[in-house]
């Protein structure tokens, strides 16, 4: 069967597709986004998203490399040099999109297959290169869950997804506000510390074998006083220079992985 080529920037799809990957709203009215690149695919396939369209330049990947990425699991469309170009977030990746289904995060379809569960969760992060960052560590650290207390940008932009080299579809995500995620916690009995400089003790004093849940607030503001109120125990990693903070994702990497240390000697 011939495969659909499309060369024009102008063709409908395509003008779509564009909005899917510059608006926000557009991915949130149709419950689609663009992926970019073979490992972000893969990931994405992996993490058991369903791809509705997979889009190709010849010049950089083959028909039979694109079946061997995506199991032949969506249409195909081979697109000119010029399309690609619209549609392509980098400069450089391997001449292949996807159009993904999003998928639910709500707090309420979390599972976990422990009953200590380890949760990193972000109130209010903004810049789209902290949360890929905060994902990565999540990912590597292997944590149960991560979850974005009121969220400043949707999880598929573009920006995130290359941030966090795809780690956003192999995270257990899930998005809610700040009080439905306290309470979440409390009625699973998650523990929750807050890293904050009010009222803390040394993070490495406490501990993170217990069903667990990390909070970490964005650098400039902190965590709301919501947060404040309903933790467990407020902690935090002695600064020996000058300031008093450190970026977000940095500061999640050093808690998230004291709480793992602790728990590989269980």
């Amino acid at each position: 069967m011939s495969t659909l080529v499309i060369t024009s920037t102008q063709n409908p799809f395509i003008r779509q597709l564009a909005q899917l990957k510059d608006k926000s709203r557009e991915r949130r009215k149709t419950g689609l986004f663009l992926i970019e690149g073979e490992r972000e695919i893969s990931l994405a396939l992996k993490g058991n998203y369903e791809l509705e369209t997979v889009l190709f330049y010849p010049e950089l990947i083959s028909q039979e490399q694109l079946n061997d990425l995506t199991n032949q699991q969506a249409s195909t469309i081979e697109i000119s040099k010029e399309v690609y170009q619209k549609l392509a977030y980098r400069d450089t990746t391997e001449g292949v999109l996807a159009v993904a289904k999003s998928k639910d995060h709500d707090i309420n379809h979390l599972e976990f297959s422990t009953k200590t569960p380890l949760i990193l969760i972000a109130e209010a992060p903004e810049k789209p290169g902290n949360i890929g960052a905060i994902l990565r560590t999540a990912d590597a650290a292997n944590v149960d869950a991560v979850i974005i207390a009121n969220p400043k940008t949707d999880l598929y932009n573009p920006n995130i997804i290359r941030s966090s080299v795809g780690c956003v579809f192999t995270n257990q995500i899930a998005t809610g506000s700040t009080s439905e995620i306290i309470t979440f916690l409390k009625e699973n009995n998650i523990d929750i510390y807050c890293a904050a400089l009010q009222a803390s003790v040394n993070y490495h004093t406490q501990d993170f074998t217990k069903p667990t849940a990390i909070i970490v607030g964005t650098e400039a503001t902190g965590l709301s006083h919501e947060w404040l109120e309903s933790s467990t125990q407020n902690i935090i990693i002695p600064m020996q220079g000058e300031i008093d903070s450190m970026n977000v994702s940095v500061a999640a990497g050093i808690l998230i992985f004291e709480a793992k240390r602790q728990r590989d000697f269980l």
